[in-house]
């Protein structure tokens, strides 16, 4: 009997209208995530200053977000392997701008604390509209789309930097909380047309609705499914399990003998998920992306730190002076527009050099040419050559990232494809809960040449873990 895998019918069927309402609705979900931690930017001042909380409670602030966010990262992966793609989007979408409502509403700090942890949680949701978008898209232009789909996070930054201005320089901060979780919010009547990913069907043996999904998707994009019945892997020659190396595991799927999960498809819980990503098999992968991850928020959320701290270390410390922030609204608006707007050439970068060299090859690279940006930072540099290394490092770190989150989701199979791609991004927040450590705590001390060689160190490491990942996933098939 003639037989043919989700791979097959994504690739007859190509990229069309129906992909494109996948992406914006993904696409939207990235926007929310970059509103609400651009927020953090702005809402820590705004709050110190009507409640006389104290530097520590002001920082205290964005780091709760962030721990929401770890532990969101985590628990929404798993859920969505366990329960599916939508039951997350739902769900986050739920907790997300309901709670980032609230917020507007909160009496007190305390309040505000509790209920901006639980915004954490849901915008820790990111990845998992991340793979889902992926698991629409023909492997041959994943790469392409993955960029295009970064671009949302990059308006959603703009767009909250631009609210930030005019809402916060005419209304309370309350109403910049309540119009940032919006857009959000407006997701949720597109929900009942949302569609579950074929993949996962798949994977959950739901054989007849993956097939239904693929014929909405062949009837929206004006094509036709091939001939044959619908199959999770494509059929073998051999029906045992061999013992193999990392790099054969992660080849495409109709090259390797047929292996079945079930342990973790159906009944099993987040430790069974986790033995398989510290399995054999995908230990390497695993270890590895944990520390790019890791490396790669540092280094994103340290840069924009830089970008609205160097100046004023300039100054303080040439003078002899304690360190102090002294940044009026102006200036921290500027700051965050030329931090946005570098992500641009970042994105247009990646998108030129991922489906021509690769994945590993683009991700490497450009950690390379962040270190070079950072390099001369080491020692005071006049504003504008200051201005322009970090805005060239922001661009090549954003490009970074965006490669990043197309590999993750191509490297791990279906089955623990959210959980493996929501604990890396667990452990990436840690990395942005400590560069402030880095980018503000040793600038203060003026010790700049300190503070930019541990992310050159950092980004240098993180380069070389790039070389050594096992498999290159440009043009393969998802498994």
């Amino acid at each position: 009997m003639e037989t043919y895998t989700t791979d097959d019918a994504l690739t007859l069927i190509g990229f069309g209208k129906f992909q494109a309402l996948v992406l914006t609705y993904a696409g939207m979900g990235w926007l929310t995530e970059a509103m609400e931690v651009m927020l953090l930017s702005f809402l820590g001042p705004v709050v110190r200053e009507e409640w006389n909380v104290s530097p520590q409670d002001e920082s205290l602030l964005s780091s709760v977000v962030f721990a929401g966010m770890l532990i969101g990262a985590c628990a929404w992966g798993f859920i969505s392997d366990r329960y599916g793609r939508k039951t997350v989007l739902l769900l986050s979408t739920l907790l997300t701008s309901g709670m980032g409502f609230l917020s507007a509403l909160s009496p007190n700090y305390l309040c505000l604390l509790v209920l901006r942890f639980f915004v954490g949680i849901g915008v820790g949701s990111g990845h998992v509209f991340t793979s889902w978008f992926l698991e629409f898209v023909p492997a041959g232009n994943r790469g392409t789309w993955m960029v295009i789909l970064s671009f949302f996070w990059t308006i959603g930054t703009v767009l909250e930097a631009s609210l930030a201005w005019a809402v916060l320089s005419a209304l309370s901060w309350r109403w910049l909380l309540a119009l940032t979780a919006l857009p959000c919010f407006l997701l949720l009547p597109f929900f009942r047309i949302t569609p579950e990913s074929p993949r996962y069907l798949c994977a959950q043996n739901r054989m007849t609705d993956a097939r239904l999904v693929l014929e909405r998707m062949a009837i929206a994009n004006q094509g036709a499914l091939p001939v044959g019945v619908l199959t999770y892997h494509q059929e073998t020659k051999t029906d045992y399990i061999t013992h193999v190396s990392e790099d054969e595991h992660l080849i495409p799927v109709r090259e390797k003998e047929h292996t079945v999960r079930n342990a973790i498809r159906s009944k099993s819980g987040a430790i069974a998920a986790l033995r398989e990503l510290l399995s054999h098999n995908l230990l390497r992968s695993t270890l590895l992306l944990w520390f790019v991850y890791y490396a790669s928020s540092f280094a994103y959320y340290g840069i924009a730190l830089l970008t609205s701290q160097l100046s004023d270390v300039n100054r303080s410390c040439k003078s002899g002076l304690i360190f102090e922030v002294h940044q009026n609204d102006g200036n921290l608006y500027k700051d965050t527009f030329i931090t946005s707007l570098a992500e641009i050439p970042g994105l247009i970068l990646s998108a030129l050099l991922v489906d021509r060299f690769g994945r590993k090859a683009t991700m490497w690279s450009l950690m390379f040419a962040c270190c070079a940006f950072l390099g001369p930072l080491v020692l005071h540099q006049n504003e504008l050559l200051t201005t322009t290394l970090l805005f060239g490092a922001r661009a090549c770190g954003t490009g970074t990232t965006t490669i990043l989150c197309l590999y993750a989701p191509e490297v791990y199979p279906t089955s623990v494809r959210s959980t493996g791609v929501g604990i890396a991004t667990a452990i990436g927040k840690i990395g942005g809960v400590i560069c402030p450590l880095v980018a503000v705590g040793m600038l203060r001390n003026c010790h700049q040449m300190e503070a930019v060689l541990v992310f050159e160190l950092v980004l240098f490491l993180a380069g070389v873990a790039c070389i050594l990942f096992p498999v290159e996933t440009k043009g393969r098939e998802m498994d």
